[in-house]
């Protein structure tokens, strides 16, 4: 249901999410403020990555903004199918790191548009 929270940035990352129908806000605590949104998700996008990676700690948090319709996976028993099946492991590990080098270059980029002096043009 909308305004639903899926998790809390910091917490046990023991499931995730292919989005079917409706968005969900990626968020990240900021002290003394509201969470900040950093990106939103939609259809067929994956929600939490962290359960492939140890510590296996959320790094955001994520929040219904529509109604959401998802596919829902529990980690264990994913992580199960990849130590059963080597190469369907290797598939989904190179599926989630895509989508992780994806969604750090859109940060980047946002970050450009947020403090690069208009017109700079480059020199990071």
């Amino acid at each position: 249901t909308e305004g639903a929270r899926l998790f809390e940035e910091g917490g046990r990352a023991d499931r995730f999410w292919v989005v079917r129908t409706g968005s969900v806000d990626l968020d990240m605590r900021v002290p003394g403020r509201r969470a900040a949104v950093i990106e939103r998700l939609g259809h067929n996008e994956l929600v939490g990555w962290s359960w492939l990676f140890a510590p296996h700690v959320r790094h955001l948090g994520a929040e219904a903004v529509t109604p959401v319709r998802a596919h829902e996976f529990d980690a264990a028993a994913v992580h199960g199918l990849c130590r059963d099946d080597p190469e369907f492991g290797r598939a989904l590990t190179r599926w989630v790191g895509d989508v992780v080098a994806h969604r750090l270059h859109a940060a980047r980029v946002r970050l450009l548009d947020l403090y690069a002096p208009y017109g700079a043009g480059g020199g990071l």
